[in-house]
C-alpha cells in the first residue's frame, strides 16, 4: 500500500510536468492543472510518510498558483500543517503583493496579519517585519485605525526583542496616528509606554520631551495618567527609587500590554537610587539638642 501511494504520488508529478511544459501548438504552461496535480502528489507522499517530499510537493504547487497570479491559500495552510511556516510566510509575502497589484489591499493587509501571527513564536524580527508591512498597506489605504492596530503589534514585539530606539519610533507613530483619528486616552497610554521605553534607554531628556509634548492633547493635564508622569519622572529625576517603584507597581501601570508592564516592573532609577529616610530615622541622625527638641514638640502632630 506505502508503494502504490509513491508510485501515485510519482505520476501525479509527471502529469504536472507535463501541464508545464509548452510546445508549438502550447504556448503556455497551465499552471492551474500542474497545481492541482501538485497538490495531490504532496497528499500521496504525506500519506506514505514521505514529508520532505511532500514539502516539495506542496511547494512546487505555490509557484504554480503564484505564476498563475493566485493565491496560493491552501499550500500555505498545508505548510504550516507540516510546521514549514517559514515557506508558508514566503508564498503569503508573494500573495500579498499579487493582491495590492490586483486592486484588493484589504486582503494583502490581513494575509500579512496572519502571517506575522504564524511566525511570531519562531521569529519576532520577521513578524515585525510583516505587521509593519501590513500597516503600511492600510496607512496607504486611510485606513489609520487598522494601520495603528498593527503598528501595536510591531511595537510590542520590538520591545520584547529590546530593540528599544525602534520601539520608541515605533510607539511615537502610532500616537501621531491616534492624535488624527482624536483617539487621545490611548495616546495618554502610548505616552507612558514613550516614557518607560525612554527611561530604558537611559534617556530622561527624551521621556521628559514626551510628557510635555503631551500637554498639547486634550484632556491630558490632570488627568491620572498625567500626574502619574509627572511623579515617575520626578522620582527618577531626583533617584528616589521608593516613588519610582510606587508609581510603576500601581494598576495603571502593571495592567498595561505585557511587554510594557514588563519595562514598568523592571525600571530601576540610575545610580542604584535611594529610599527616603522615615521620620524617626531623621529625627535620630539630628542626635539631641534644639533640632530633637522641635521634632519633639510637634511629634504628636499639630491637633
Amino acid at each position: 500500500q506505502m508503494a502504490a501511494k509513491i508510485n501515485e504520488a510519482h505520476d501525479h508529478i509527471a502529469k504536472a510536468e507535463k501541464y508545464l511544459r509548452t510546445s508549438f501548438m502550447k504556448w503556455k504552461p497551465d499552471y492551474d492543472s500542474a497545481a492541482s496535480e501538485y497538490s495531490k502528489a504532496a497528499v500521496a507522499f504525506k500519506n506514505a510518510k514521505m514529508l520532505e517530499e511532500a514539502k516539495e510537493a506542496y511547494l512546487q504547487e505555490a509557484e504554480a498558483h503564484t505564476n498563475n497570479k493566485t493565491y496560493p491559500f491552501n499550500t500555505c495552510v498545508s505548510l504550516q500543517d507540516m510546521q514549514r511556516i517559514p515557506e508558508a510566510i514566503q508564498y503569503i509575502e508573494r500573495a500579498s503583493m499579487m493582491y495590492v497589484e490586483n486592486g484588493t489591499p484589504d486582503t494583502a493587509a490581513l494575509a500579512l496579519d496572519r502571517a506575522g501571527k504564524l511566525i511570531e513564536s519562531q521569529d519576532l524580527a520577521k513578524a515585525v517585519d510583516l505587521y509593519q508591512k501590513a500597516a503600511s498597506v492600510f496607512e496607504n489605504e486611510d485606513r489609520l485605525r487598522q494601520a495603528v492596530e498593527m503598528l501595536g503589534k510591531s511595537s510590542r514585539l520590538l520591545v520584547r526583542q529590546h530593540k528599544l530606539d525602534e520601539a520608541a519610533v515605533s510607539i511615537q507613530k502610532e500616537k501621531n496616528m491616534y492624535k488624527e483619528i482624536e483617539n487621545y486616552p490611548t495616546c495618554f497610554k502610548k505616552t507612558i509606554a514613550q516614557v518607560l521605553v525612554h527611561l530604558h534607554r537611559n534617556d530622561f531628556v527624551a521621556a521628559d520631551k514626551c510628557v510635555r509634548e503631551s500637554y498639547s492633547l486634550p484632556g491630558f493635564s490632570g488627568s491620572e495618567d498625567c500626574i502619574a508622569l509627572e511623579q515617575l519622572l520626578q522620582g527618577y529625576d531626583e533617584q528616589d527609587e521608593d516613588q519610582v517603584h510606587r508609581v510603576c507597581n500601581s494598576p495603571l501601570f502593571k495592567y498595561m500590554d505585557n511587554d510594557y508592564a514588563k519595562l514598568s516592573v523592571s525600571l530601576r532609577v540610575p545610580g542604584g537610587g535611594k529610599k527616603k529616610k522615615a521620620p524617626a530615622a531623621d529625627a535620630a541622625e539630628g542626635g539631641a539638642g534644639a533640632g530633637e527638641a522641635d521634632e519633639d514638640e510637634y511629634a504628636g502632630g499639630l491637633c
